[in-house]
């Protein structure tokens, strides 16, 4: 099998479909109890398209985000990356793919390897990817790698140690643009910085996005950053994505539950207004016995006993606006 691109036009460059990442099994879970931390989880991704991915923490957004790019293995399911079924391809015939799958990691301070200088880190997967290039040439693209990202290439022989919170991120991010790739898992990138940083990392992933016409899987808790630069949303609960819709139709007008009460804690624009705030009962369950059928009817306010009979499925509710709730006779309150 052919590892160019076999993908027909108009076709998404990532689809995944009911995908599954769990853990365990081992003497630290009582020797049979598994983490089911991503369950059935099926999506698709227009070439150039941002999807925002959110959710409380524990809900399996960064695993979702590592399983997709094979950083580990899935336990099931299957990954369709630019028509090519990357779900089973070895060490071996998966590198190449590498070079267009990139991700930019959460935290800037442990992402970075502090015996290396910043030009090394930034040069290694050239590298690993590029093995023709002549060590000028290499150089060269480090240096126009930094200056990309807003830093001088002096910086190149300095080390991560040396640098704030906000350039190691950029540091982070001209890493993995160095390869120049068509997509990119960018796991909570602002998170870690200050808020007056923040603004500045997410023009410039924007600014590197619309040069390279990059797809973008964007994970945050910062729901209003999400809905400023996302083209559509997925909120995803206990390992599965519960809604998924246009940011657009999400944010005005969500079917789901958890999507409310996820909105409820947004500040709102205008003082003059009040909201509900919606707060959920009792702590996220625990991916080893989650409840049966709906995963979130333990902290629902519209639960009825029939929430508890099976797990329910994506349903459409929309041209592009999908839920996994069977209460269709509520009004859920907008985020805006």
């Amino acid at each position: 099998m052919s590892l160019a691109a076999s993908s027909t036009p108009g076709a998404p460059l990532l689809r995944v479909d009911n995908l599954r990442q769990w853990f365990g099994g081992g003497w630290l879970q009582g020797g049979g109890h598994l983490i089911r931390a991503v369950e059935d989880v099926t999506f698709e991704m227009a070439r150039g398209e941002v999807l925002g991915l959110v959710g409380e923490s524990g809900s399996g957004k960064s695993t979702l985000g590592r399983a997709v790019l094979r950083a580990t293995e899935p336990t099931q399911g299957r990954i369709i990356f630019d028509g090519l079924d990357i779900t089973t391809l070895n060490r071996r015939r998966l590198r190449p793919l590498r070079a267009r799958m990139q991700m930019i990691f959460q935290d800037p301070f442990a992402s970075l390897n502090p015996r290396m200088t910043v030009g090394q880190i930034i040069e290694t997967p050239l590298k690993i990817q590029r093995r023709g290039l002549k060590c000028d040439e290499v150089t060269a693209r480090v240096a126009e790698a930094l200056r990309t990202v807003g830093l001088d290439e002096s910086h190149a022989d300095r080390y991560p140690h040396e640098f704030s919170g906000g350039q190691r991120q950029r540091i982070g991010i001209a890493r993995a643009f160095v390869m120049e790739p068509t997509f990119l898992v960018a796991d909570e990138p602002v998170s870690a910085l200050d808020v007056s940083i923040q603004a500045q990392v997410v023009n410039l992933l924007m600014e590197i996005k619309r040069k390279l016409d990059l797809t973008i899987l964007f994970i945050s808790h910062d729901l209003a950053l999400v809905g400023h630069i996302c083209d559509r949303v997925a909120v995803m609960y206990l390992g599965r994505i519960v809604e998924i819709a246009d940011t657009r139709t999400l944010f005005c007008n969500p079917r789901h539950p958890y999507t409310e009460a996820l909105f409820s804690a947004v500040p709102l624009v205008d003082p003059k207004r009040r909201r509900e705030r919606i707060v959920l009962k009792g702590d996220l369950p625990s991916p080893l016995t989650p409840p049966s059928g709906c995963a979130f009817r333990t902290r629902c306010r519209y639960a009825l006993s029939a929430c508890a009979e099976a797990v329910p499925p994506l349903t459409r509710v929309g041209a592009k606006h999908m839920k996994a709730c069977i209460r269709d006779d509520i009004t859920l309150e907008p985020a805006v």
